[in-house]
């Protein structure tokens, strides 16, 4: 933890000599320089993100890889492990609450997918919206600048939803999921312009 605090410093002082070396009247940030008018705390656009909806059509689910893939060895279509994904709902929210000195740089951000199906490889193709669970990670990032971005992130394990909370007997490979649990530090380069 001590050492998360003297990066998160180092990260800090880091945006804010690069925005000192910044020329005066040119943009620091892709967004507009700050005014008078915005709020310190909890400017208006704060929020930020996307949400997103997604259908395997069959033969093709989404394997959050809780379930082996001979899955159907062990029950044919009434194998206990079914958590092969027909649909996933997933999304991030970033916060921006500063609005105006060096904190605007700062934020915070999340990312959610939940999953839900009842599907085995080979053997059981159903539209069950029955629910999986939900694989999420949350962070904070600091705006360097020039289009950088600082980010730490903290990866979970997968959570089961309902019934499926529980050993679904041999096929079963447990709540590690894809990616498992992680923490991670990175930088993130964004460029151009969005035509809308």
């Amino acid at each position: 933890m001590r050492t998360l605090a003297w990066i998160f410093a180092f990260t800090f002082l880091l945006a804010t000599f690069t925005h000192a070396q910044t020329p005066e009247g040119s943009a620091a940030s892709p967004e507009s320089p700050t005014t008078a008018e915005d709020r310190m705390f909890f400017p208006k656009d704060m929020f930020w993100g996307w949400a997103q909806v997604d259908v395997a059509p069959p033969h093709n689910e989404i394997d959050p890889n809780l379930c082996a893939g001979n899955a159907e060895q062990y029950g044919g279509v009434n194998a206990p492990c079914s958590m092969f994904a027909r649909y996933m709902l997933s999304g991030m929210l970033e916060v921006r609450p500063f609005g105006r000195t060096e904190l605007r740089r700062f934020m915070l951000f999340g990312a959610p997918s939940f999953l839900f199906g009842k599907n085995v490889p080979q053997t059981l193709y159903t539209w069950s919206p029955d629910a999986i669970g939900v694989e999420h990670s949350w962070g904070f990032g600091i705006y360097i600048g020039k289009g950088f971005e600082f980010r730490a992130t903290q990866h979970f394990l997968f959570d089961r939803l309902g019934a499926r909370d529980k050993n679904l007997g041999t096929a079963d490979l447990g709540n590690n999921g894809p990616w498992g649990r992680y923490f991670a530090m990175g930088v993130r380069k964004t460029f151009g312009t969005r035509r809308w």
